[in-house]
């Protein structure tokens, strides 16, 4: 018997003990080879997979005429039957193909000559035949240093396409990124009229269930990053495969598919391969020894994560602080506002790290800090400080639009920086032409919200900001010009232009009926308000027309109601919830001599007679009437005691949070230092 006749009866031999007696096999969802598809009337708007918590289905092979068809779903139901597929032992099915893209071993359609001319070949070792099946793979790097676009690569796969395909698509992302964008653009839309794609993502899919798993995830990334929609079939198909096979994610692919997954919009296999990801590291989390990995992941989770999940990343986090590089505690600011979790220890650690290098921290990253502070509402004074003073310090480096941003966020903060403010109102009355409109608009709104007056330059500024506006006048928005003067008049400055341009008919009528109708009615009433009571006012006799605003809703501490009680001993000589006109109110009034040495009560005075009588307003102030650690009131906190001051009443502001801590006595005794007390309202940053 010659070697070919004895090559074929042991090959048949092997055959015939691996396929199964039963019409269909068991499924084996995590091996390389399973149970095949085959396809009658494939209709691409058919679901394509199904879904986690049914099970991991058999894996997904094709004939597809179509790589980049539409897929509508994640479930595929309709024109399917099982066939018969042969299970392989590892070592007859490595991680390799054929050079020839359309074949496998045992692909569909192979006629049984084909299959006994590929077994014939193979001896007990391994001959040459079968050295020729496996290629060497291309390596995407060296692809990268031989073509110049991305029609070179596919150029490159159609002469020669090898294993594995994933390498291409890396080729292809690593040249699109170094290109300008309009190039890009233009070399994608080449890409997709290329013939050799669609051959390439065909490839791409019968590889899916041979390919190392972390080149399965970088081409996912790769193919999304090219631009290639989510809902098309390859897209789907490759986040099948990673869903059954996901059990191989070791911790570098979980550092992968987290990346992956946050550019993937929501879908039904993206959402079950996101609860995948959960429960892996559910189960990984002490495993992981790479704080990237650990960042990266809790970045990925979301914010509908469980509780239970994100209090053990945290313990991870906080378990490896001592290994956190200056990067890691500054990224760990997003990390945390992405998975929504406050772990105020956590913050505070990186705080420290983050402030001790302050100098050199990049534009974006202090940014990012201060938007994930503001999202997870935490207050670190200190940090927000160093961070003010060190823009401040390097302003002349700084664009205009990036200190003007750090401001809004300060102020969405409650944190009012004077050094910096200052800077920028010495920037604006140097070169008031540098402004453009969003600017004005900007600088106004954070500076009259926090109340930040400077006494040697405030009306040089104002007066640069009216001007920069009134170039403006003629093309800004109803809305914005109603924004500006509100900033003007909290800060009580006036100006004609504006405010005439403002009070036209036409103008009102415009605010009172688009837009934000409620959010206008009363900033209209501000400015009714200011322009009757403030001294500077120039428009005493204008009386714009406007609905009536409901009466603001008060509700007196309790405690300072019990105080004011025992000091004054009965409740006659204090009233509650006073309503003033222009919609003004106070939790409580009393009624003093001018001296404030003396109390009277109600019924033995009239407060309308009488020369020798100071009315007190006490107002109940909760902290975020203040700018952040401060005695320092913010913009409609001072306009109220300004106009309460023209009204006749001396205010006195009881700080409600530090009173809740006291004891009775011990409140009784503070209300009394506040009556009785000559010092002047807080006006400066006065450490609470």
């Amino acid at each position: 018997m010659n070697n070919q006749a004895y090559s074929l009866l042991w090959n048949t031999k092997q055959l015939s003990t691996l396929v199964p007696r039963s019409r269909f096999l068991r499924i084996y969802p995590l091996r390389f080879c399973r149970p095949e598809i085959v396809h009658s009337k494939w209709n691409p708007r058919n679901h394509l997979l199904n879904g986690f918590g049914e099970g991991l289905q058999p894996s997904v092979r094709y004939h597809f005429q179509g790589a980049l068809k539409s897929v509508d779903g994640c479930t595929q139901t309709k024109g399917v039957s099982w066939a018969a597929a042969f299970k392989l032992d590892r070592a007859l099915c490595p991680r390799r193909l054929f050079s020839d893209s359309g074949h496998f071993l045992a692909s569909d359609g192979a006629s049984d000559h084909d299959l006994m001319k590929t077994n014939s070949h193979h001896a007990s070792g391994e001959d040459v035949l079968s050295k020729k099946m496996r290629p060497t793979p291309v390596n995407h790097k060296k692809l990268v240093e031989e073509c110049n676009s991305l029609s070179d690569v596919l150029d490159a796969f159609s002469k020669a396409p090898t294993f594995p395909s994933s390498n291409y698509f890396l080729a292809m992302w690593t040249i699109a990124k170094r290109i300008s964008e309009d190039k890009r653009r233009f070399e994608i839309q080449l890409m997709f009229n290329h013939p050799a794609f669609s051959q390439l993502c065909e490839q791409m899919m019968r590889e899916t269930k041979i390919m190392h798993y972390d080149h399965l995830l970088f081409s996912l990334n790769a193919i999304m990053k090219l631009g290639v929609p989510q809902n098309t079939l390859i897209v789907q198909t490759v986040l099948r495969v990673i869903q059954e096979r996901i059990n191989e994610c070791d911790e570098r692919c979980l550092s992968i598919m987290s990346t992956v997954l946050e550019t993937l919009e929501p879908c039904a296999n993206v959402n079950v391969l996101r609860t995948g990801l959960r429960i892996l590291v559910d189960q990984q989390v002490w495993k992981i020894e790479h704080i990237f990995t650990l960042q990266t992941v809790m970045k990925c989770i979301g914010k509908d994560t469980p509780v239970a999940l994100k209090k053990k990343l945290e313990m991870k986090a906080l378990k490896e602080l001592d290994r956190f590089s200056v990067l890691n505690s500054q990224h760990m600011f997003e990390v945390l506002a992405a998975m929504d979790h406050r772990s105020v220890v956590l913050l505070n650690e990186c705080s420290k790290v983050v402030i001790d290098n302050i100098h050199g921290c990049p534009h974006k990253l202090l940014i990012s800090i201060l938007q994930s502070c503001r999202d997870l509402r935490y207050q670190n004074e200190h940090l927000f400080k160093s961070i003010a003073d060190y823009v401040a310090t390097t302003f002349e480096i700084w664009k205009l639009k990036q200190v003007i941003f750090f401001l809004m966020l300060f102020e969405n903060l409650g944190f009012r920086p004077p050094s910096l403010m200052n800077k920028l109102m010495e920037k604006v009355v140097e070169d008031p032409v540098s402004l453009n409109l969003r600017n004005v608009v900007s600088i106004l709104h954070v500076y009259s919200s926090l109340n930040h007056t400077q006494k040697d330059q405030n009306r040089q500024f104002l007066e640069a900001m009216a001007n920069a506006l009134t170039v403006h006048l003629h093309h800004i928005s109803s809305e914005n010009l109603l924004s500006v003067v509100y900033s003007f008049c909290v800060l009580n400055y006036f100006p004609l232009a504006l405010i005439n341009q403002l009070i036209k008919k036409n103008i009102i009528n415009e605010l009172l009926t688009s837009g934000n109708t409620e959010k206008n009615i009363h900033k209209l009433h501000v400015l009714n308000t200011c322009l009757k009571l403030d001294k500077s006012a120039h428009y005493k006799a204008v009386h714009i027309p406007l609905p009536q605003l409901p009466p603001p809703l008060s509700h007196p501490s309790d405690k300072v109601a019990e105080a004011l009680s025992h000091l004054l001993e009965g409740e006659g000589c204090f009233s509650r919830n006073v309503q003033l006109p222009h919609n003004y109110h106070i939790d409580f009034e009393i009624r003093m001599d001018n001296k404030r040495t003396q109390v009277f009560s109600f019924s033995d005075v009239d407060a309308t007679s009488g020369t020798n009588i100071q009315r007190v307003a006490v107002l109940c102030v909760p902290k975020s009437a203040y700018c952040l650690n401060s005695n320092h009131p913010r913009g409609l906190l001072a306009m109220k005691i300004r106009h309460l001051n023209t009204l006749g009443f001396y205010v006195i502001l009881i700080n409600t949070w530090e009173l809740r801590k006291l004891r009775m006595e011990d409140a009784v005794a503070f209300v009394k230092t506040k009556i009785y007390s000559d010092e002047a309202l807080p006006t400066t940053d006065a450490t609470v």
